[in-house]
């Protein structure tokens, strides 16, 4: 074993030890044993080169699981979001596929079926699809699913999954369909049991591993990041959590800010939001105003989007004189959100920002068309 200080807080290790395998196969796991008497490290095998014999691996990293639901039989044709898809990844002969849940990646998996020629049901137990996404950017998202193969049934409890069908409450009645496969994406939570955290005294609140600005837990040394901490999960998150966590390690000043974490959904038209909605912020407190513009200021989105729905709302904290949210719908809406991402984390007054000078044409332009309606 050899051992390099890096600072008083990091200690870089490597270690040479025996693998236990019998096949060297990406995707398969390995046993990492550090000596005889030494606990076995389960591994993954993330690439294996024969000729020079050498075995790139994964430590098992804690994150999320799915929300499990209960149903009468287990099939290639039950599946969730993270498992194996089985036979439901196979749309040929598949005539219609059940997606619980219409979160942001129940619709995504929905609109690939849609998109294959599959007829989808969404079912979510909520009024609203796309969890926190604006209520206006979801009434656009459903009336262009539907034109798509996409049929919706909210505020609406499923009862039952069976083999080949699956059952829920809408008003009050019993509902039964039909369908060659259901996904499951009913949520994800902290994947923390059997770690142990109890005994290293480790504040959780329910699975979510607690933690402080720096990523920090109540104990000196133990840092979570990802989607133990339950936080924010999403992979962008967590490597900027690695980042902070990193940083305070080594004494470098940094600390992390969740409203400036983007949200996108990555179908066709795209969504996505990043900070404060009108009711999120006056929920806190907040004055803020909304203005909205459609995405037709932008010459670009005309030529590119007939007919196109698409729009843009900046939430503006009128105390602070900064941009606090931005919400959109419309082609480009992933690329696009990053620029509100640098206005919301700079905190500029929107007299700064009107001097930026954007590329035209651009469907990015209708940001700043935004802000000169401030």
């Amino acid at each position: 074993v050899k051992k390099r200080v890096l600072n008083p807080t990091v200690t870089l290790m490597e270690i040479e030890a025996p693998i236990v395998a019998r096949k060297a196969e990406p995707g398969q796991f390995i046993i990492l044993r550090v000596d005889e008497a030494g606990e076995r490290i389960p591994l993954t095998i993330a690439a294996y080169d024969r000729e020079k014999g050498t075995v790139t691996i994964i430590y098992q990293i804690v994150g999320a699981t799915t929300e499990k639901l209960n149903h009468k039989e287990e099939g290639d044709c039950i599946a969730d979001f993270v498992g194996p898809l089985g036979r439901a990844t196979e749309t040929e002969g598949l005539k219609r596929v059940a997606v619980i849940g219409g979160g942001v990646v129940g619709l995504e998996l929905a609109y690939f079926f849609a998109m294959a020629g599959v007829k989808v049901t969404v079912i979510e137990m909520r009024p609203k699809l796309a969890g926190d996404a604006d209520p206006e950017i979801c009434k656009v998202l459903m009336d262009d699913y539907k034109k798509r193969n996409m049929t919706f049934k909210l505020d609406c409890r499923v009862l039952e999954v069976t083999g080949d069908s699956v059952v829920w409450e809408e008003k009050g009645e019993r509902r039964e369909l039909k369908c060659g496969a259901v996904l499951v994406s009913t949520g994800r939570h902290p994947n923390t049991a059997g770690l142990g955290l109890e005994k290293l005294g480790i504040e959780t609140d329910g699975p979510a591993v607690v933690t402080d600005r720096h990523l920090c837990t109540n104990v000196a040394g133990v840092y979570a990041i990802g989607d133990c901490n339950g936080r924010s999960l999403l992979a962008h998150t967590a490597y900027r959590e690695a980042e902070v966590a990193v940083h305070h390690m080594l004494g470098v000043r940094d600390e992390m800010r969740y409203d400036v974490i983007p949200s996108v959904l990555y179908t066709d038209p795209e969504a996505a939001w990043v900070g404060e909605s009108v009711e999120s912020a006056r929920a806190k407190g907040l004055n803020v105003k909304e203005v909205k513009l459609p995405m037709l200021f932008a010459g670009r989105y005309v030529a590119e989007n007939r007919g196109g729905r698409g729009f843009i709302k900046l939430v503006v904290d009128t105390d602070r004189n900064c941009l606090a949210g931005c919400h959109m719908i419309g082609s480009y809406a992933s690329e696009i959100i990053m620029t509100a991402v640098m206005m919301i984390d700079t905190g500029l007054p929107p007299e700064r920002l009107k001097k930026l000078v954007f590329p035209h044409p651009t469907v990015a332009e209708v940001i700043r068309e935004a802000i000169f309606q401030i």
